[in-house]
């Protein structure tokens, strides 16, 4: 252990980290060692992979680096992947392809897998073979008490249904097996729309009744933006309002091709990607930022969306917006409606979108950006039916909405009895002295 009065941030920038101690864990029993360290001098636990999100606490406790447990290992035969708690989506997806395999990853091949499955992980291919969590076969991790275990359904089963969706706060996941998806290949790709004037409400209306017309093997989402002038962006988009509509599809290119004339009729595009893949490219659908930066963004899980709230979120974030703000409207249903037979702790399978928003905080009042989005929240009040865990950056302050109230119960039933002292956050909306 050493002391670190300031640990690298990672990816996410914009929330310095403090501990009093980091751990750069390169196995489950350094993590072991850690949190029996922590336990006893009463330390929080914090656990930091490649720093996409924050580690719960910013300021003091224990910090345990993940980063160097990065192995990967695929088994083709029983189409999984067992990998450690440092390895990242794109190592994942390099190791699985030359088997004709897919993982159930999202849209940024640098996030961390295990946290991105902790926490549910929404992929591009989420209609059709439904979250991550749902596809975990075992979990090693170490709980508060200091003990390593290995969790399976009928090994510890509480705990296996909690860590699947209910993220960091049961213990510091060291490595887990998940299972993979028979893809090698997809149609997908992007088609951007100017977004400018009434055109943006358009396209958002046209998606929205396409939506209902496409099968559970499309997952889909919309992105909206004012792309800065600067020389690095496409000359197409360059201080333009820009609209775009992402798509993933497994079936054909022909039928893809069909499946998407509805959205080609909405009008001239300024950049259309759209093709077939291999799953390796399939990165290449959102192209979300490789580069560190700061950042602040929330989700609100919705229970469906009509054109004019739609239209409304739009003018708030889009260029009347007192700072840059990014609005992604994922389609959900299909698969994420059913989850597994034994179930976990994935909350809000009932909605029908994700509304989430991300502001990058470069110069940017965090109280400004706020205000922002609890007046969008304020138009989606009618509709929200929870917020989502893995996509609050930065807002580890407000932590309610996470889970249903039974899941919240449930999730707080098992935090008292796998970490009584709360080393990793206490309970799921409950503090230490049960408030």
């Amino acid at each position: 252990m050493s002391a670190a009065p300031e640990f690298p941030s990672g990816f996410q920038t914009g929330f310095p980290i403090r501990p009093d101690l980091v751990v750069e864990a390169a196995g489950a029993e350094d993590v072991r060692d850690a949190v029996a360290r922590a336990g006893g001098d009463g330390l929080r636990v914090g656990v930091h992979a490649t720093g996409h999100g924050l580690p719960g606490a910013v300021e003091g406790g224990v910090l345990i680096s993940t980063r160097r447990m990065d192995s990967v290992r695929i088994d083709p035969v029983r189409r999984t992947a067992s990998i450690g708690a440092g390895v990242t989506w794109a190592q994942v997806v390099e190791a699985a392809a030359p088997h004709g395999l897919a993982p159930l990853n999202g849209s940024a091949p640098g996030v961390g897998a295990v946290s991105y499955t902790l926490g549910g992980g929404l992929g591009i291919l989420a209609r059709e073979f439904g979250y991550a969590a749902d596809h975990v076969r075992s979990l090693d991790v170490v709980t508060g008490d200091g003990v390593l275990r290995h969790v399976t359904a009928r090994d510890e089963p509480g705990l296996f249904w909690g860590l699947r969706g209910g993220g960091h706060r049961l213990g510091v996941v060291t490595g887990l097996e998940i299972g993979l998806a028979p893809v090698a290949r997809l149609y997908g790709g992007s088609l951007a729309f100017d977004g400018d004037g009434e055109a943006g409400a358009e396209v958002l209306r046209r998606y929205l009744e396409w939506t209902a017309t496409v099968p559970q093997a499309l997952t889909s989402s919309v992105a909206a933006l004012v792309y800065p002038d600067v020389p690095q962006m496409p000359e197409a988009m360059r201080g333009r309002y820009v609209v775009s509509v992402r798509v993933a599809f497994t079936g054909s290119e022909a039928e893809g091709e069909r499946l998407v004339a509805p959205l080609r009729a909405i009008g001239p595009v300024l950049a259309d990607s759209l093709r077939e893949m291999p799953y390796t490219d399939s990165h290449t659908i959102h192209n979300d930022p490789p580069f560190p930066h700061a950042y602040y963004g929330d989700g609100l899980m919705l229970s469906g969306l009509d054109p004019a709230r739609a239209a409304r979120v739009l003018e708030l974030t889009g260029r009347k917006a007192p700072m840059m703000t990014v609005v992604q409207l994922n389609h959900l249903g299909g698969a994420l409606s059913a989850g597994p037979a034994d179930g976990n702790a994935v909350p809000y399978r009932e909605a029908g979108f994700l509304l989430r928003l991300l502001s990058p905080l470069d110069g940017t009042d965090i109280a400004s950006v706020r205000a922002l989005y609890e007046e969008v929240a304020g138009v989606l009040a009618p509709l929200a039916v929870g917020r989502s865990l893995n996509f609050s950056f930065g807002g580890g302050d407000r932590t309610e909405g996470f889970h249903d109230a039974r899941t919240q119960q449930r999730l707080a039933s098992l935090v008292s009895r796998y970490d009584p002292a709360s080393l990793f956050g206490g309970g799921y909306g409950i503090s230490r002295d049960g408030r």
